[in-house]
This record gives C-alpha cells, sequence and structure tokens, in this order.
C-alpha cells in the first residue's frame, strides 16, 4: 500500500514541555489510521502539525511523498474535523457544506450537485434547509463531516470528532464513520483517546504515550500482542505476570476460572451486564482480573478457584523501551 502522509522525526517543543519527541509515521493511502493515547500524550500535536496548525521544532511531513513541512494549512490536501463541529450558526445546512466550495470558486450548479449528494451520503437528504440549532448533535457532526468531504480532500483528519456524544449515538457512528470512509476510500487520520473506538474502526493503529509511540498495529496486533507494559494496561484490561524474570501479558478473557493451574480466592465481584468481572487473589501473590460471560452461574467472593491459561495467550513483553515507531505488525 502507497505512502499517503508521512511523519519523519517529528519534534515539538512548548518550553520545557516536549509535546512530540522523534515521532515516525507512515500512512497507507485509504487506510483509517488512528492515533490512540490518554490526555498529554502528544496524538493531538502530530495532528495538529499535519494539518498545518502547528510548526515542528524538527522533522518533515509528508503528503503523497511530497514535503509539505512549511505549507500554510489552506495549501495543504487535508481537511480537518472538530469534537465542536465549528458550524456557522447563522447558515442552513446546506450552506455550511457549500461554503469551501464557494470559496474556491466553483459555480452554482455545481455546489447544488455536490452537496445534495454529499448529503445523501451522511444521510442528511432533506435536510439542506435547516440550521444547526435544529439539529441533534448526531445530525451537527455529520455536517461537519459533510463539509469536510465535499471538495474530496486526499486525507480527512479527525480530532476526537465523537467526544461529545452519548454513549449510544457515538457506537452508531463509529460504525457509520468507517461504512463512510470505506465508500469514500479517502484515507482517515483519526485522533481518540477511547480504546473502544479505535479497535472498532481502524487499519492501524498508533499507540501514543509521553510524547512517544509505544506501538504501531494493527488492531489485532496491538489488543493481543501489546508490545509494552503501557499498551497492555492502556488498550483493554490486563494482567501482568512475572514468571522466572520474564513478564507475560494475560488478558482477562483468556483465563479460565475453573481450570486446573494456580489457586485462587475471589477478591471481588462485579457485574456489568453482558460479562462479569472477578478479581482473584492467588496464591503466589498476584492480583488477577478475569472475565466471563454472563450466563446465570454464580461465583461468590470468598470462593477457592483455580486458575489456568493457553501458553498461546501468554504474550511476552519483551521490552520496555518503545519500538521502532514506524514499524508496523499486522500479523
Amino acid at each position: 500500500m502507497a505512502a499517503d502522509v508521512g511523519v519523519e522525526g517529528i519534534r515539538k517543543t512548548y518550553g520545557d514541555v516536549v509535546a512530540v519527541d522523534d515521532v515516525d509515521l507512515t500512512v497507507g493511502d485509504g487506510e483509517f489510521f488512528t492515533l490512540l493515547g490518554p490526555s498529554g500524550s502528544g496524538k493531538t500535536t502530530t495532528l495538529r502539525i499535519i494539518a498545518g496548525f502547528e510548526q515542528p521544532d524538527r522533522g518533515r511531513v509528508t503528503l503523497g511523498g511530497e514535503d509539505i513541512t512549511r505549507r500554510p494549512p489552506y495549501a495543504r490536501d487535508v481537511n480537518t474535523v472538530f469534537q465542536d463541529y465549528a458550524l456557522f450558526p447563522h447558515m442552513t445546512v446546506e450552506q455550511n457544506v457549500a461554503y469551501g466550495l464557494k470559496v474556491k470558486g466553483v459555480k452554482r450548479s455545481e455546489r447544488v450537485s455536490q452537496v445534495r449528494e454529499v448529503l445523501r451520503m451522511v444521510r442528511l437528504d432533506g435536510y439542506g434547509a435547516r440550521k444547526p440549532v435544529q439539529l441533534s448533535g448526531g445530525q451537527r457532526q455529520r455536517v461537519a463531516l459533510a463539509r469536510s468531504i465535499v471538495n474530496r480532500p486526499q486525507v480527512l483528519l479527525l480530532d476526537e470528532p465523537l467526544g461529545a456524544l452519548d454513549l449510544k449515538l457515538r457506537q452508531e457512528m463509529q460504525v457509520f464513520l468507517k461504512a463512510l470512509q470505506q465508500e469514500l476510500g479517502m484515507t482517515f487520520l483519526y485522533v481518540t483517546h477511547d480504546q473502544e473506538e479505535a479497535l472498532t474502526m481502524s487499519d492501524h493503529v498508533a499507540v501514543f504515550n509521553e510524547g512517544r509511540i509505544e506501538q504501531v498495529g494493527s488492531p489485532r496486533a496491538i489488543y493481543e500482542r501489546p508490545a509494552t507494559e503501557f499498551v497492555a494496561g492502556f488498550v483493554g484490561t490486563s494482567n501482568i505476570l512475572e514468571r522466572n524474570g520474564r513478564r507475560f501479558s494475560v488478558r482477562p478473557e483468556r483465563i479460565d476460572l475453573n481450570g486446573h493451574g494456580e489457586p485462587g480466592v475471589v477478591a471481588d465481584v462485579v457485574f456489568v451486564g453482558a460479562f462479569t468481572r472477578y478479581v482473584v487473589d492467588t496464591s503466589a501473590g498476584e492480583r488477577l482480573t478475569v472475565v466471563r460471560q454472563s450466563d446465570g452461574s454464580h461465583v461468590e467472593p470468598g470462593a477457592k478457584v483455580n486458575l489456568s491459561w493457553r501458553d498461546a495467550d501468554a504474550y511476552e513483553i519483551k521490552d520496555q523501551t518503545p519500538p521502532t515507531h514506524s514499524k508496523q505488525e499486522d500479523r
């Protein structure tokens, strides 16, 4: 897959604070690529550098192989969708979506045709005459998307666009965004702190921590084979075990509560609807989390259990130092 966005050796500081520290990234043409990490990890700063809103102290940004590091935002073939929508409240939906085309001098008849087509794509047929205040949060977000894709930029940058939506609507929008990206065939570069969003929508994920990238890979690789303890703990929940001087990550759902391995005592039971979370203190002095699908059976606190897991489900954490930033794992 050809590279669409390249970030090479980017560093950005604000006074004594290092926001982005020697970051390398390669985003393939037509990918849904997510920058995932906690607040202050450098993901949004990296996105703003790609958009042109910030200039790096060193390093460069390429788009389709061309160096765009010093170009202003308006001269880059990218558009950005923000969490707060940034719609013009006095304009109708059609006028908001058509604004960028009008600035570019596109003829009115062509603008009307393109706006109607993109409103169909975002499922807002018939909403063109409404003002933003007359729309729900999800509808306003789709207007913001329509405005950003109507002129077909090479890359769409999305900065936590679903953060203001409630859980149910956010989950619906995750499915919608992935389907829209596939229909457009456009490169989406998405920023979020939400692990579920990253795992649900992405072709590849870069996990950020303290201005650096800890791991880049497919959602499955990131989840099942975390490279560092930070990735294991941030992307879902993981148990970190130490055996003979080696450290392993075992996901809670991979542990059998009634196995033939380490004895333990259930310290706490948390019912979470579709699944139940058990906290178990083992005879080895470890406290492990075990997740089981809720099936009507009950294991009470204080119950004695035996924990076991397959060797294949214990993934060794070999290096606590972040790996080569641009390395992508597709397995």
